[in-house]
This record gives structure tokens, sequence and C-alpha cells, in this order.
């Protein structure tokens, strides 16, 4: 049984008596080496706390005109983004040099300076990630720090041998777990994929198999049962127009994912901050949105129209319709997130700043399915038990991958601070 000792850091707890503590800089100087004349065109990039490669001739993504402001790093090194900390405490925000590239100068780069093995500094940090130990930084209230600042963060080093043993074990097992995620995320996909495929059945060939199909003069639609018909968006919806607020009303945030949500929930949900109203918002130029009401979003081109559960208002930018016709509101929610719909609206699309938008307009003259209401109502009822049971399945995949993803931190944890020990070889 080792000995151990207080580390004097609530977040750490104790450590072995071995082990000794100092601040990052006594083990790390800052790269700050610019790829002035350009002549290093590796581009490396920060995702999900790892260093990976990213094509330097890609249009996707914001990417300078230059990457000569760009900071040359090293194999070993260990990068930190220190920004956004108050809006977005979702991130992973350190990551292990693999390879010699250019990073983005926003990133702090920390360069061994000392004989330790940069592999076990960089779980430690991870670690310390991982329990949000960089949100308390700067007072609380920075958006970001300096190399300065971070560099005062307390570390703990253990014999080198032991870094080596501790760094090689992690790596191996977080290799299994990262192998078994990534095989129970090919799985979500495939489900997801499934779920796509059904909704599209349902919705533009309906439940009966054995129903008469015509032609419905849009290839986005194909085939379709004989009595359905194909009506303009401008005969079935209208734009909503209302527009101003009183400060009962609640302001929503459409989102691809959730629908046009509170945003006190969207912040619950994604853990990111959304603007408030204030005393300098224009309540006057907000737009009401009732619920069963429709948004087109500055994303729409991605995901399609969202949904409203609830009453408020929404940002000027957005587009809110309702419908003029009896229909089944279930119905046009699978439609409008529908993979062919999407493309359709993706065809409309007119370049704005840095994305697309959809215009209602676009909407009004494009033809969709409008089948018998009372079949609208059976499609919806059907699509929304399928899709809940495929959607419990995906729930089960994502609890285990959340189980691995606890099971990895944990495990980093535990032996970054001598909690358990690696056998010696």
């Amino acid at each position: 049984m080792r000995t151990m000792k207080d580390s004097g850091l609530s977040w750490v707890g104790e450590i072995p008596s071995d082990w000794v503590a100092h601040p990052v800089y006594y083990y790390f100087g800052e790269r700050k080496n610019k790829n002035i004349f350009g002549q290093e065109d590796n581009l490396l990039s920060l995702s999900y706390g790892k260093i990976i490669r990213k094509d330097i001739n890609t249009s996707e993504g914001l990417l300078p005109e230059s990457f000569n402001t760009y900071n040359i790093v090293e194999k070993g090194d260990i990068v930190i983004r220190p920004t956004d900390l108050q809006n977005d405490k979702r991130s992973l925000r350190t990551g292990l040099v693999p390879e010699r590239g250019i990073i983005t100068s926003a990133y702090i780069c920390l360069k061994p300076i000392k004989d330790i093995d940069s592999r076990f500094f960089n779980y430690q940090l991870h670690s310390y990630d991982v329990i949000k130990v960089f949100y308390n930084m700067g007072n609380g209230v920075r958006q970001g720090l300096n190399f300065s600042e971070f560099s005062h963060l307390l570390v703990f080093e253990p014999p080198l041998d032991e870094q080596k043993r501790i760094a090689g074990y992690l790596d191996a097992k977080c290799a299994e777990i990262d192998a078994l995620t990534a095989d129970i995320q090919t799985q979500i996909d495939t489900l997801e994929q499934y779920k796509r495929s059904v909704i599209t059945e349902a919705v533009t060939k309906g439940l009966n198999p054995d129903a008469e199909m015509k032609d419905s003069g849009y290839d986005w639609v194909g085939m379709m049962p004989s009595t359905w018909i194909m009506r303009k968006g401008k005969y079935m919806f209208v734009q909503r127009s209302l527009r101003g607020n009183s400060i009962e009303l609640q302001l929503l945030s459409p989102t691809q994912k959730f629908g046009v949500i509170p945003q006190s929930l969207y912040e619950e949900l994604t853990g990111m901050s959304a603007v408030k109203l204030n005393e300098k918002t224009d309540l006057s130029l907000l737009k009401t949105i009732h619920k069963g009401d429709f948004c087109i979003s500055l994303r729409s081109f991605q995901g399609g129209f969202e949904y409203s559960e609830y009453e408020g208002v929404v940002s000027p930018a957005y587009q809110v319709f309702y419908p003029t016709v009896d229909i089944a509101d279930g119905y046009y929610r699978y439609l409008f997130k529908e993979t062919g719909f999407i493309d359709k609206m993706n065809s409309y699309t007119m370049t704005l700043r840095d994305g697309k938008n959809i215009a209602f307009a676009d909407f009004g003259n494009t033809y969709i399915p409008y089948p018998p209401v009372g079949e609208q109502y059976r499609i919806a009822a059907f699509l929304d038990i399928k899709v809940a049971e495929i959607d419990a399945i995906i729930g089960q995949k994502k609890d285990q991958l959340s189980t691995l993803d606890a099971y990895k931190k944990s495990l980093i944890y535990e032996y970054v601070t001598g909690k358990k020990e690696v056998p010696a070889q």
C-alpha cells in the first residue's frame, strides 16, 4: 500500500507521497513560432480533445485567407483552447500534438522544457479540464486566459518511469474504450438512418403498401398514393406578421435538435449561453409565435423547419408561419424534417454572410403532399410510436456511451492523481 499525502487542491485530493508539485511553467514554456512565410502547411485542429489533421484547402468551416499567423507546433506539445470560457462549458480544451504542424494562434501551446512525458501531463490537464478547473481561473469572469495566467496552474509530477507507465497504460485503455465507443456510435448512426428512412416512406408513400400509386410529378416525393394531392405551400400556410412583446412573453430559440424551445431550456440542454432580453432590446421588433406555428430558422437549409410547442417571441431574423387549412400538425412536423424536403428547400437557398437562408416565398411556391386529413393523423400517430421505439433504442445506446465516457474520465483521473497505481513491468 503506497503512502499518500494531501495535494493541497480540493479537486485532486491525496497524491502519492513521492510525487512533487509545481506550476505549469516549471515544466512547460510557451511555443510561439509563427508560420511567417507559410512554410508549414500541415493544418491541425483541436477536436473533441484530440489534435487531428485538417485539409488546408477545404472550403468548409471558418479559415483565414493566410496561415502566416498560425503557430508552428511540434510533436509532444500540448495545446490548450483558452477562449470562450464562460459561454462554452462543454468543449474539451486540451490536446496532445502528435506531429509537427500549424494551429491557430488563439490557442496556448505548451512546449516541454524538462525531461518529462508529455502524454502524462496531457492526461492530467485533460482531467482538470473535465472537472472544469479552467473555468474558475481568471477570477471566474474572463472569457479567456493567456499563458502567463494558465502557467500558474499547479500540476503533479511522478517519477519519470511512472509517468511513462501511467501514460502507456492510459493510451492502451483509452484506445479500447474509444474502439467500443466508435462501434456503439456506428450502431446509433445506423438507427438514425433507419429512422429517417421510416419517416420518408411514411410521409411520401403512406402506410398502405397495397395502395394504388401515381407519380407526384416531383422528384423529391416520387410515387405517392393516388388519393393524395400536391399543393403549393402558400395555399396551406401563411406568414405570421404580428410583432411586439410584453415582458410576460418568453423569448424562444428555434433549434434543429429540439424544435422551438425557451432559451432557459436551450441553455439547460446544451450548456451554451443564449442571448437574453434586456433593457436595450427593441421588443417591438420581436416576432410573436404561437403553439402550433412553424418557424424557418437561419439554419433551416440544414435541418428543415421547426415546430413550436410554446407561446412566445423569436428574433425578427426568423420567419413564422401557420396553417390556413385543416391539417394534422404532426404529419407536417415530420414532413418538414424529412431529408428530401430539406434537400428541396436547400436548392432554393441564397448566400448570406456566413450561411444560407430560406425565404418563405420559396417555400410558398413549393408543391408539398396533402394527404386526406384522416390519413395525415394516422401517419403522424404511426410515426410517433415508431420513432419513439427507435429513439428508445438509440437512448439505450447513448446511455452506454455515457457510461463509457464516465468510466474513461474516472480512469484517467484515478491514475493521473495516483489514486491507482500501474504495476511496474
